[in-house]
């Protein structure tokens, strides 16, 4: 935020150190509400299946941009907290609703195919930020009016197309909603009832809730959930799926997501433009490794060499990263001249983002 933004949010009378701990507290916002969300998305939608958490997801998202668009820092704030709560519930649930109306043989390619869609909406993001810094005068609301405006069109799209998109036909089953549950099968893989592969797959879906039925004791509570999750065999599995999410978090990817212009300014490239072009090249890279990965390499290589080779070029880029910003003097605040050493801290950047690709 720059200029009329500054004067809008009321950030034009505070100093550099007030700047930093509000930009910190507006990211923090977004992730408290992510939290809970995610916490929604995993609870609810037993209860009341996958659509109508999905678009209510994207009801609160609605709301939550909109307050945004006040230009108040209080509204800022709870519009942050609203459209983390959407964000968080949505991500968590749309793999789920994709891998459980996916044939088996694609599941797992269609539902890579969300994460390649998540980075795509980054770097739109990204080049909005770029081209509205680069176009439109500091001095007009619509600096930061139209980023926050372009968050509308894609929760409109999602609730435009949601009612023609069918439920989970899992949940249908798990629900006793068979005929209902055949006919949204049928409609996903474009089949007729009385089609072999239709059969087939509902036999082996109704088999599939049978025996977590029959594991969990005909009930399918919260604390029979948690029940099954602690039981032997399978909470080593979830132990692993959680520190993987954890630790590919911890790398860095927030931190190059929300503060690459501030980053990009430790190691010697100052500047608003400069900062988001180079996030936006960053945002490139990185969109362009995963479809790369998810459609040539995954099904080739597996999935264990990729997480081990990525963890090990993110580690070395970030270890030079955080070498370089120490022995420049940026971690004191002072800004290093553009010499071999930051254009290999710029390098590395974009070092990270390919190998978290990957990852």
């Amino acid at each position: 935020m720059t200029g009329v933004s500054d004067r809008a949010f009321g950030l034009d009378h505070i100093s550099a150190t007030e700047l930093t701990n509000l930009s910190s507290n507006i990211v923090s916002t977004f992730q408290a509400g992510a939290f809970f969300g995610c916490v929604i998305g995993f609870f609810t939608p037993e209860l009341w299946g996958r659509k109508p958490i999905i678009m209510g997801s994207g009801c609160v998202f609605i709301v939550g941009a909109g307050l945004m668009m006040h230009g108040t820092i209080g509204l800022l704030y709870g519009g942050r907290v609203l459209t983390g709560l959407a964000i968080g519930a949505s991500s968590t649930m749309i793999p789920v609703y994709i891998a459980e109306c996916s044939p088996a043989l694609i599941r797992g390619r269609l539902v890579g195919i969300f994460e390649i869609m998540l980075q795509i909406a980054l770097v739109i993001g990204f080049w909005i930020n770029y081209g509205v810094n680069r176009n439109i005068s500091s001095d007009t609301d619509k600096q930061w009016h139209i980023p926050v405006a372009a968050q509308f069109i894609p929760a409109g799209l999602l609730l435009i197309s949601m009612p023609f998109i069918i439920e989970s036909p899992r949940w249908l089953v798990s629900k006793n909603r068979i005929s209902k549950a055949t006919k949204a099968l049928c409609w996903v893989r474009n089949l007729p009832e009385d089609h072999e592969y239709i059969i087939a797959e509902m036999e082996e879906i109704q088999a599939s809730i049978t025996h977590e039925l029959e594991v969990s004791g005909g009930r399918r509570s919260t604390v029979q959930i948690f029940k099954e999750i602690a039981a032997p065999g399978i909470r080593n599995r979830v132990g692993i799926s959680v520190l993987l999410m954890l630790l590919q978090n911890l790398t860095g990817i927030n931190a190059i997501n929300y503060y690459s212009p501030t980053i990009l300014k430790a190691i010697g490239y100052s500047g608003t433009s400069v900062g988001l072009l180079a996030t936006g090249i960053c945002g490139l890279v990185k969109m362009i490794t995963t479809a790369i990965f998810m459609v040539f390499i995954v099904d080739r290589v597996g999935r264990r060499p990729p997480l081990l080779v990525g963890a090990v070029g993110a580690m070395i880029a970030m270890f030079y990263l955080a070498g370089y910003s120490s022995l420049s003097g940026s971690f004191e605040g002072r800004t290093p001249p553009r010499d071999s050493g930051s254009q290999a801290a710029l390098g590395m950047i974009y070092i990270y983002a390919i190998f978290y690709g990957f990852s």
